[in-house]
């Protein structure tokens, strides 16, 4: 069997696990995101990738701990009878296994159950999680890295910024609701930051303005890119079409879609 290319983006499948985990500590890095550290058995817990996701189940209205799934010889399953807790997809932004501590950030926006939650959570609630079922490992050693996205993005680019090694070159493009909802981007990495936002927007595509104002630097590169449908698919399309970026160089995720709920999808032809 060869050895992959080391430019090669390789697919790696985890055992899936349920676990029920306890809030720890709550902390806001900006007035649209909240840092939430889980505590509890997380031994065996593995995330090989920035943009892993785990699907999260939020306690239902009135009740202190979310029922979660089993994984049985016919695939996952709810208890019978018994109400079904809202779930959503989360990057796991930091863990460590030897204090047994998960960090999950929520980004503030429309209402929903993940949101409801956020903003009240306090130490000693509860919280299910599921996963990562897999994971997608971007290499390292590209000679540039693009990562592009809005709110709902920065946990992954915040932890894909304290991976890359200090060799790495490395842009960042994010578009928030306004100058508050910045925050700082910790890396050893030679880093180019871009902000924009949404409230100071003329054209109302903040994200897509900024990529097109993006130099790209010649050699061998790679674009990751999140955030709400409609943005990151226009994004995907002007890299492509107007830019020259090889498709398999860009991984694109639907992390959200204006006017629908619970969406997470990988963005392709």
């Amino acid at each position: 069997m060869q050895n992959p290319s080391p430019l090669e983006v390789v697919r790696v499948r985890h055992p899936l696990k349920f676990r029920l985990l306890r809030v720890a500590r709550v902390t806001a890095l900006s007035p649209a995101l909240v840092r939430v550290t889980l505590t509890g058995d997380l031994s065996d817990f593995v995330s090989a990738s920035f943009d892993d996701h785990l699907k999260v189940f939020f306690p239902p209205n009135g009740a202190e701990k979310p029922v979660l799934p089993s994984v049985g010889p016919d695939g996952i399953a709810f208890p019978e009878g018994v109400e079904r807790p809202a779930a959503r997809d989360y990057t796991p932004r930091r863990f460590d296994i030897a204090a047994g501590e998960l960090d999950l950030e929520f980004a503030l926006h429309d209402a929903g159950p993940a949101t409801a939650w956020a903003e009240r959570a306090q130490p000693g609630q509860y919280l299910g999680v599921g996963g990562p079922r897999g994971s997608m490992v971007i290499p390292t050693g590209f000679d540039w890295h693009l990562l592009i996205g809005d709110e709902t993005a920065l946990p992954a680019i915040q932890r894909r910024l304290t991976e890359l090694p200090a060799s790495a070159r490395v842009a960042v493009v994010v578009a928030v609701e306004n100058r508050a909802a910045r925050i700082a981007l910790p890396t050893e990495a030679d880093l180019y930051a871009i902000w924009r936002y949404r409230e100071e927007s003329e054209s109302g595509q903040p994200l897509v303005d900024a990529v097109r104002e993006v130099w790209l630097p010649p050699g061998d590169g790679y674009v990751w890119a999140a955030g709400e449908a409609s943005e990151i698919r226009a994004v995907r399309a002007h890299l492509c079409n107007e830019r020259g970026v090889d498709k398999k160089r860009i991984r694109a995720s639907a992390y959200w879609r204006r006017g629908a709920q619970a969406t997470h999808e990988a963005i392709e032809d």
